[in-house]
C-alpha cells in the first residue's frame, strides 16, 4: 500500500506536490485543477477552515455533477444539441412558453407521464423534444432517444434474431424514451406491434416523449391497424400541440 510521507512545516512547493499526488490517488481532479485559485481566494476573503474546505468539496461535487451530466446527455444519443434557451418562441407565437418550461421541471417524468408532441413539419417539435429530453439528462434522468423508423427496424432485426425480449427490456429500463419522427413514415402492420410492445413495457413505469404529425387517433392509428393504438389510452399525459396551443390534458380528452 502507497502511503504519502507526512512532515511538519511544509515548503509551499513541497505542499502543492503532497496536494496534487494526493488528489490523484484520491481521484479528485477538480481539487487538484482548482486548489491554488480557491486558496488565494481563500486567503484574500479571510475564509474560515471550514469555509475552504467547503468551497473545495462543493468544487469537486459541482465539477463531478457536470460530467455525469454530460455522459447522460453523450449516452441519450441526441443528433445535435437542442436547448429551451434557443427554442424560438417568437416563431411560434401559439406554444405556451410557461407549459413548456413546467415540461421542462421533469415532475411528469418523475410520475412515469408520457408526452406528445403533436403538429406540422417545421414547428418544432423535434427541437422542444431533444430540448426537454437534454433538461432531463441534466437533472438526473437517464434518457434514449431514437427516430420511430430506427427504432423500428432495430426492433425486427432483434425479432429475427431472437433478441426481442432483450431489445424491449433495454429500452424499457431508461426513464425517458423520446421517439421522434412518428407518423412520417408508414409503418407495416408487424412494425407497428412491435413497436406497440416497447410502449406496452413503459406503460405506468417510465416516461416515453413522442413527435408526431399526426395525432394517435386518427390516421396513424388507422395506418397501424393496432386497435386501441396510442402509447398509453388510459395514463394521464401531456401533449403540446403546434403550432397550435399548448396544453396538457388527459390521452382521452378533446382538444379545445
Amino acid at each position: 500500500m502507497t502511503t504519502l510521507p507526512r512532515q511538519r512545516g511544509l515548503t509551499e512547493q513541497a505542499a502543492d506536490a503532497a496536494i496534487d499526488t494526493a488528489c490523484r490517488m484520491l481521484r479528485l481532479p477538480s481539487i487538484r485543477k482548482e486548489f491554488s485559485d480557491i486558496a488565494e481566494r481563500a486567503l484574500k476573503e479571510q475564509m474560515s477552515y471550514r469555509g475552504f474546505l467547503a468551497e473545495l468539496l462543493m468544487a469537486e461535487c459541482d465539477d463531478r455533477a457536470r460530467r455525469r451530466s454530460e455522459r447522460r446527455i453523450k449516452a441519450a444519443g441526441f443528433p445535435r444539441e437542442k436547448s429551451l434557451r434557443t427554442f424560438d418562441f417568437d416563431a411560434n407565437p401559439n406554444i405556451d412558453a410557461a407549459t413548456v418550461h413546467t415540461l421542462a421541471s421533469c415532475e411528469w417524468i418523475k410520475k412515469g407521464q408520457p408526452l406528445c408532441l403533436i403538429g406540422d413539419s417545421g414547428t418544432g417539435k423535434s427541437h422542444m423534444l431533444i430540448a426537454l429530453g437534454t433538461e432531463a439528462a441534466m437533472k438526473g434522468y437517464r434518457v434514449r432517444y431514437t427516430l420511430a423508423t430506427k427504432l423500428v427496424n432495430e426492433l425486427v432485426e432483434a425479432a429475427d434474431e431472437k433478441q426481442l425480449n432483450k431489445t424491449i427490456a433495454r429500452y424499457g429500463r431508461v426513464d425517458l424514451l423520446c421517439i421522434d419522427e412518428l407518423g412520417y413514415m408508414e409503418l407495416d402492420r408487424h412494425g407497428a406491434e412491435l413497436l406497440f410492445q416497447v410502449l406496452t413495457e413503459r406503460e405506468e413505469k417510465n416516461s416515453v416523449a413522442i413527435a408526431s404529425n399526426e395525432s394517435f387517433g386518427g390516421e396513424v392509428g388507422r395506418r397501424r391497424g393496432a386497435p386501441g393504438w396510442g402509447p398509453f389510452p388510459t395514463a394521464p399525459s401531456r401533449t403540446v400541440r403546434a403550432p397550435f396551443n399548448a396544453y396538457r390534458s388527459p390521452v382521452t380528452s378533446s382538444p379545445s
